[in-house]
């Protein structure tokens, strides 16, 4: 794959006429504004397509909510509990890498061995967070992984999507698996979840992404991985921990009860971003949480509060929408006629969080999307999608790290990184920027 698909921005791109930008421009602009899917597109039931909270025989929702969507839903049944502008189209940031390995994940042989070449790592957005792949150093697929899920490496991603047939084909496996599962309001422009104009998903679909990926036992293992030894070259090795903090208990959090998984990320566009697992009881439950008013550890919080009270006052919650299942396993498009679903007995509207609506009807239906319209006009997004690189996280510069922790002379700085303000990147840091 070339370099043309991170590459110069469109004034360099000489093939293209003035009035072919400007129309590329044009086509591009409906996919690169982030806005609330309309009710005919949105999956899941017609009140996930309102706005504002959404909730119906239960109370007692988080009070100091600060994000611009969020979602709660019991992975079993795929009953969504309550939610927050649920089809909000958002920068996703690496959430996204949850559809990477769901598409990607099974295609490789873990085992499978490969020395990284320059060329493999030639494409990798400048200011990306990385694990530390090298050029002439050889990997396992299995370790590849672990820099994807524990440090967000967009380095062992790219890796990974060359191995897979390259950038672009990987990008269309990956819209086409969106498409599969009905997550329509994702449209993949990288791999990696690195910002890029057009690239945007929502609370539904990150929680739709997380409920495949953990049904599979190498995902749910990765996700869930605290720490691991990764190659420095020769025999050495460096460690590497997850940055999800709610996993590890890092930068004054403590460890959540039960959480297996799943994925954070963070990028200056984006701002915080996290989709998290956590069985109880025997119940597992999913808390997407998209873009909190502050960063640092406050998208950790907020899903922290929404499990609690998933586990606790949400268990007589009715459900407001549904998980809806992938194409590929049976799942169908259900049209906007279809019969609602029977109301359980006893279902009461919830008052919401202080100032937004509840959502009134207690009946919800499954519609059928528009999957044409995710998959609009790729080109003006392949075209104008490089957006030059911050190289500050939370306004404090970040290096790269050599394996012994110390910074690498010259290194670039991470943007696509989940760090609390002056947060220390590298493998030995307490708690790692995640991308």
């Amino acid at each position: 794959m070339s370099a043309s698909v991170y590459g110069p921005g469109v004034h360099d791109c000489s093939r293209l006429s003035r009035r072919a930008l400007l129309g590329l421009t044009a086509a591009a602009l409906p996919l690169s504004a982030a806005g609330p899917a309309s009710a005919a597109t949105a999956i899941g039931g017609v009140r996930l397509a309102r706005p504002g909270v959404q909730v119906s025989g239960a109370t007692g929702l988080p009070r100091k909510l600060t994000a611009r969507s969020w979602l709660v839903a019991d992975h079993d049944t795929g009953e969504v509990l309550a939610s927050f502008n649920a089809h909000q189209r958002l920068a996703p940031a690496s959430t996204l890498k949850m559809l990477f390995a769901d598409t990607v994940l099974k295609k490789l042989d873990r085992g499978l061995k490969y020395k990284v070449t320059d060329a493999d790592l030639a494409d990798v957005p400048a200011g990306s967070s990385l694990v530390g792949v090298k050029p002439g150093i050889t990997y396992s697929v299995h370790q590849l992984w672990q820099g994807v899920f524990l440090r967000s490496g967009n380095d062992a991603v790219h890796v990974l999507a060359h191995l897979n047939g390259g950038l672009a084909k990987t990008v269309a496996e990956m819209q086409a698996k969106a498409e599969d599962l009905q997550a329509l309001d994702t449209h993949v422009v990288s791999p990696d979840g690195f910002d890029h104009k057009g690239q945007l998903s929502s609370a539904y679909d990150l929680t739709l992404f997380a409920r495949h990926g953990l049904k599979d036992g190498d995902f749910r293992g990765y996700c869930g991985t605290r720490t691991a030894d990764f190659p420095a070259g020769g025999k050495k090795t460096f460690q590497i921990q997850n940055t999800d903090r709610l996993l590890t208990g890092a930068w004054g959090l403590d460890t959540y009860d039960g959480l297996i998984g799943v994925k954070n990320g963070y990028t200056s566009h984006a701002g915080n971003t996290f989709t998290g697992a956590a069985v109880r009881g025997g119940r597992t439950l999913l808390v997407t949480v998209m873009h909190p008013k502050s960063g640092g550890n406050a998208v950790y919080e907020e899903t922290a509060a929404l499990l609690d009270w998933g586990f606790g006052r949400g268990r007589s919650a009715q459900p407001v929408g549904a998980l809806v299942e992938p194409l590929s396993e049976g799942g169908a498009k259900v049209s906007a006629s279809a019969s609602p679903a029977p109301k359980r007995k006893g279902a009461q509207p919830a008052a919401g969080a202080p100032g937004t609506p509840s959502g009134g009807s207690s009946a919800w239906r499954l519609l059928e999307g528009a999957g044409g319209a995710v998959a609009l006009l790729g080109a003006g997004a392949w075209a104008l999608r490089r957006r030059r690189a911050a190289a500050v996280v939370d306004g404090v510069p970040e290096t790269k790290a050599k394996p012994d922790g110390k910074a690498m002379p010259g290194a670039k700085a991470k943007r696509d990184a989940e760090a609390a303000p002056g947060a220390k990147a590298g493998p030995d840091a307490k708690a790692a920027p995640d991308a």
